[in-house]
């Protein structure tokens, strides 16, 4: 289990998945802002679902966020298209409704981060939302992501095309906000 201040976390269990489901998944707006793939009706259950327990993966690290102190489930957040050639990975992060706004999504930033650069020897993390994602783009650069370029157009949200912004942070500028890690 990986600690932060106020979450932690842990590997996926059969449990979190329809509560992360329906949470996350039956919340059509929600979903197409954080996700870049169309939202089809799926049940928990279904292959396809992106909550559903893995077998451990090179390319792929999937966890439950739960609360430090208490273990509630808050949400999913997972590093994928992990690259250990290229030493890369993404950052993928979905906090419950009832989560959010609490500055918890910095939290799970920086478990992952430290994460991937500390455990998995990573050299680059990146992050890609949409240009409205305000509370995304604001967890990013508290955790020292940096804008790296916007794709004009380059996402279908809820009928129209958006802006998408890159963000990304290397595990040198990391080091300089961390130096207990160096």
């Amino acid at each position: 289990m990986l600690l932060g201040r106020e979450v932690a976390l842990r590997a996926r269990v059969e449990s979190d998945i329809p509560v992360l489901h329906s949470g996350l998944y039956e919340d059509v707006d929600g979903y197409s802002i954080a996700d870049g793939r169309a939202w089809r009706p799926m049940a928990a259950n279904d292959p396809a679902s992106k909550f559903r327990v893995c077998e451990p993966s090179q390319e792929v690290a999937i966890f439950t966020v739960v609360g430090s102190d208490d273990g509630r489930l808050l949400g999913d957040a997972q590093l994928w298209k992990i690259d250990l050639h290229n030493r890369v990975a993404h950052i993928g992060l979905g906090l419950l409704p009832e989560a959010r706004g609490r500055g918890l999504g910095e939290d799970v930033v920086e478990v992952l981060t430290r994460y991937a650069f500390r455990t998995l020897g990573l050299h680059r993390l990146q992050i890609e939302t949409i240009a409205e994602n305000s509370a995304m783009l604001k967890v990013a650069a508290r955790a020292g992501f940096v804008v790296e370029g916007k794709l004009r157009g380059a996402g279908w949200v809820s009928g129209r095309f958006v802006d998408e912004v890159i963000l990304g942070l290397l595990v040198q500028d990391w080091l300089e906000r961390h130096p207990d890690f160096g």
